[in-house]
């Protein structure tokens, strides 16, 4: 890595608590790097006038350009340039520029001409006026040239980040933001390659200690060949949402999960049991249908069951960590008690519907009750046994966390 430092064009004896530091990550643009350089130098005097007093600094990072990238860009004498010989991804670009960064506000925008450097006068003004930790601007308006493709993807990963992450943002992967250093700690860490935004994005929206905001930006067609793949990128995108909503929100996941599967169980099952009600038979051919709704049931209360236990797991891990008040309150109601009690009844309530069935088969070998009771039974224990195990690993995780609350606060030193 070479780096090249440059004074800015405001004094830089040091980062007040205002500075911006805008980040221009570059991969073989040429074509497009002497214009951004331009434009954000012009833009700096005013940023700083209307935004930020401490001063503006430009730092361009060449992620291993083949091209001329570095050479032009080394050429502006008030702009630090980062320089890599090896091509290391997009976030690791943005990443490095954090490192040789001043200030306390760190912002980025993408090399490629697509949206104006005077748009931080906005994200910042938005940073301050709502002390967010991240203010994105969000290309997803009229006054966007995105590609219709791009545009359907972004609106397909906010829904999915609104239903699992009750914050809504509508452009989970814009390439231009303003984020405070101080909330690095809770971000990283984050990813190399172009999924860095959106996994940025995600973890503002989950973590609940940290919040997001946006506002509507201009936004124009880059200039050159976009390196975004539709497909490729689009899967790292919607990945990285699933990874975290498991990380921060298992419950929220698992849960949808094996609610559905429940339902779906339910659902299947009436039509068996309404037909033995009504005739008091349960026709051979309806098994396959049985068998499917004791599948459906067992994973439903498998995967609700995990569910709790994880959210329970991140608590543990992060204990200034809120899941959110319907999940707490869920959470409370539904302990290592709880799962016992209701495990402990579905045994009992199955052995007692095949006791008669296992004596004759203990005494005579032979079973001849009907082959629903014995499946019914079954299923009962299984569920039973799953919610006791699962009451088993609540009651330690509870242990474990009241045991970490205690020792924080510091009672043991005292006595």
């Amino acid at each position: 890595m070479t780096v090249t430092a440059r004074e800015p064009g405001q004094e830089s004896g040091g980062a007040t608590t205002d500075t911006l530091s805008i980040i221009i990550p570059a991969y073989n643009e040429e074509g497009a790097i002497a214009s951004i350089i331009e434009r954000s130098l012009a833009a700096r005097e005013r940023i700083q006038r209307e935004a930020c007093g401490g001063g503006v600094e430009i730092i361009v990072v060449s992620d291993g350009s083949t091209d001329r990238t570095a050479a032009i860009a080394s050429g502006y004498p008030d702009i630090k340039l980062v320089s890599y010989e090896r091509n290391r991804g997009y976030g690791a670009a943005i990443k490095a520029g954090f490192e040789q960064a001043s200030g306390s506000l760190l912002a980025f925008l993408d090399a490629d001409g697509t949206c104006d450097p005077l748009f931080f006068i906005d994200l910042c003004r938005q940073l301050d006026t709502t002390g967010a930790d991240v203010v994105i601007g969000s290309r997803l308006n009229e006054n966007s040239e995105m590609p219709r493709i791009r545009r359907l993807g972004n609106r397909l990963f906010a829904g999915l980040l609104i239903a699992w992450g009750g914050k809504n943002v509508t452009d989970s992967a814009s390439g231009m933001r303003v984020i405070r250093r101080t909330a690095l700690a809770r971000l990283y860490p984050l990813p190399d390659g172009m999924h860095f935004t959106p996994a940025m994005s995600t973890l503002a929206i989950f973590d609940s200690r940290l919040s997001i905001a946006e506002v509507p930006m201009p936004y124009r067609e880059r200039i050159g060949q976009s390196k975004l793949h539709v497909l490729r990128d689009g899967w790292r995108f919607l990945k990285i949402i699933v990874d975290t909503a498991l990380m921060y929100r298992p419950l929220r996941f698992l849960g949808a999960i094996g609610g559905i599967l429940l339902l779906l169980g339910l659902g299947y099952g009436i039509f068996p049991v309404v037909n033995y009600i009504a005739n008091r038979r349960i026709e051979e051919w309806m098994i396959y249908r049985l068998v499917a709704v004791g599948v459906a049931m067992t994973s439903g209360v498998a995967l609700v069951a995990i569910g709790l236990l994880a959210q329970q797991i991140v608590q543990l891990v992060h204990e200034d960590f809120s899941p959110g008040r319907g999940v707490g309150r869920l959470l409370r109601r539904l302990g290592a008690r709880q799962f016992t009690l209701i495990g402990a009844a579905l045994v009992l309530g199955g052995i007692v519907l095949n006791f008669r069935s296992v004596v004759e088969y203990l005494t005579t070998g032979q079973v001849t009750a009907h082959w629903i009771y014995v499946l019914t039974g079954g299923l009962l224990v299984t569920l039973g046994i799953e919610l006791l195990a699962f009451g088993v690993l609540s009651r330690a995780l509870g242990t474990l966390r009241a045991r970490r609350l205690y020792n924080a606060s510091g009672s043991l030193e005292r006595r």
